[in-house]
């Protein structure tokens, strides 16, 4: 396809605009990026000009050439793949196998096809051509095999960011080489990543032993990278200024036009001072990293853990997520189903309105689910931010907000309970603060300042009427997790929480100063975390809105014997 790509040339156009061209996308083809970093366009095979019939009659018998090499039989890399992806998946492995087209794709995706038994690997191509919700959806498709076949993932490089493949894949194999070292630290962070369940990750890399190209590559970049990366702990990526790089390799391996059997003979002598060309100029790359990695500006531990509790409180952790979703199901008409290491969930029981959410979210039918990472393959892992929570929680809240026939959530509420021994009030507040960042530049002048807004939600418990008593943030977060003791007349309810909204009035005071301490919380927050990252020239304030918004009032009264 190349080589066609290559016959299709530009009529008419001057050739110093073809060299020009021809230099632009011969760069970003070599260095596996194209300058706007789109890798779905950078997948397609290079453009190219022909300026006379013979370069065309030359271009048509390699076309022809290359034709007669499709195959395991005529091409060993090939061959070599099908047998190497064999022995992958009989030591248990999953594999994704990444190229460098989309033609190159699907070649090798239909040839492990028909290679691999259908009993036993399922084999797809994911490419540029389709869009990323339908990269997912086939992804998703691959993992939830089951009777034992096991998934086999043919693709190009728009899967090296962005998508996480470690619930699905646990063994990446580059079968065509790139000139950028980040692309491989990028295709094997995939599936090598946080989540991981495997034990051991595999990776593969393809060369010619006799390809000087392969050859070049492999010495000059990919192993300098790797052992840079050994001995600081991170990837250095290439130069920006990558372009004296660049020529240096090339050439120590294109072979020059008129000198194809020359330069052949003294590609071994050029390629020592092309190495040691490379070698200088990452080095300028690598002490430049040293200093950074190892100098002392890392964050510590106990800087970062109390940052890290804080979110975790207010966003929920993992058991928080699990019981939102265990009890928001039940009260809708399903209910997760435990199995062994996972839950599963008969979407088709919830609302319609629900399910059609859902469905528009790629959620359909039974769902495996599981709320600890990491989790098996084929299982759903259900955080904080996941759409089934998140959609789970969109349709409580409008149910709580509508008018019309009582919903599952409810803004005002009163029971008789035993976890309280006098009445109790909890009124749910939404803080809004406005965070104010001002900085200066490099030369000390003052940049135009930013306002942020920052919300949340706090429940704040009342003990008592006479004397009311603000409890603890906790206390109330517990409160609101009790239970009914015994039914409540509706007259009763009325009255309870209508002397509660009552009472709000002379509790404003109150709400207010914890609406001001919150504030300075958050301004500590966001000054340690300054101190702690070494950010110069910056400077926050933070200022909460008052009078603050009460969106729930929940009354609890203790049981009374009978």
């Amino acid at each position: 396809i190349a080589l066609r790509t290559r016959l299709k040339a530009v009529e008419g156009e001057p050739e110093n605009v073809q060299i020009a061209e021809l230099d632009r996308s011969a760069s970003e083809t070599v260095m596996d990026g194209a300058a706007d970093d789109t890798l779905t366009l950078d997948e397609t095979v290079p453009a190219g000009t022909v300026g006379s019939p013979e370069d065309a009659a030359a271009l048509r018998q390699l076309i022809e050439r290359a034709e007669a090499l499709r195959g395991p039989k005529s091409d060993p890399k090939l061959a070599t793949l099908a047998q190497e992806i064999r022995d992958l998946l009989a030591d248990g492995f999953k594999p994704v196998v990444f190229c460098r087209y989309i033609a190159t794709a699907h070649y090798v995706a239909d040839h492990l096809r028909a290679h691999l038994p259908s009993d036993k690997a399922h084999v797809i191509a994911v490419t540029g051509e389709l869009a990323p919700d339908q990269r997912e959806e086939r992804i998703e498709e691959l993992g939830a095999l089951e009777n034992g076949v096991k998934p086999v993932l043919v693709a190009t490089d728009c899967l090296s960011e962005g998508i996480n493949l470690q619930s699905y894949f646990d063994a990446a194999v580059h079968y065509d080489l790139t000139w950028n070292p980040t692309r491989h630290e990028q295709r094997e962070g995939r599936v090598d990543r946080f989540g991981q369940a495997s034990k051991i990750v595999r990776t593969l890399m393809f060369y010619g032993e006799n390809n000087p190209v392969d050859g070049a590559v492999l010495k000059v970049i990919l192993r300098k990278a790797e052992k840079i990366r050994k001995e600081l702990g991170v990837a250095v990526p290439l130069p920006a200024d990558n372009t004296k790089v660049v020529d240096a390799i090339m050439r120590a391996v294109l072979l020059r036009s008129g000198r194809v059997a020359e330069a052949a003979r003294q590609l071994a002598l050029d390629f020592g001072e092309t190495e040691a060309e490379v070698d200088r100029a990452w080095e300028i790359a690598r002490d430049k990293m040293t200093r950074t990695v190892f100098a002392q500006r890392r964050l510590r531990p106990d800087e970062v853990l109390p940052e890290w509790r804080n979110a975790v409180a207010a966003l929920g952790g993992e058991e928080d997520v699990a019981r939102f979703v265990s009890h928001a199901t039940v009260r809708l008409g399903a209910s997760l189903e435990e199995r062994r290491d996972h839950y599963r969930l008969p979407l088709a029981h919830l609302p319609k309105a629900l399910q059609e959410r859902l469905e528009a979210a790629g959620l359909k039918g039974t769902v495996k689910v599981a709320f600890t990472h990491p989790v098996p393959s084929g299982v759903l892992h259900i955080h904080r931010a996941h759409p089934l929570v998140a959609n789970l929680a969109d349709y409580i809240a409008e149910s709580a907000l509508d008018l019309g026939e009582p919903g599952l959530g409810a803004r005002a509420a009163a029971m008789f309970t035993t976890g309280v021994d006098v009445r109790t009030t909890v009124y749910l507040l939404r803080l809004r603060h406005q965070i104010t960042v001002e900085r200066r530049d490099a030369h000390g002048r003052h940049i135009p300042a930013k306002s942020l807004l920052a919300e949340e939600c706090l429940g704040v418990a009342v003990r008592g009427m006479a004397a009311p008593e603000v409890l603890d943030e906790a206390d109330a977060l517990s409160l609101l997790s009790l239970e009914p003791g015994r039914n409540m007349e509706d007259g009763q309810k009325t009255r309870l929480i209508a002397q509660a909204l009552d009472a709000v009035p002379a509790l404003e005071p109150r709400f207010d100063a914890i609406a001001r301490a919150r504030a300075e919380a958050l301004l500590a927050d966001h000054r340690r975390i300054r101190d702690a990252s070494d950010a110069r020239g910056v400077r926050y304030s933070v200022s909460p809105a008052l009078p603050v918004d009460k969106i729930g009032v929940y009354v609890l009264m203790p049981m009374v014997k009978m």
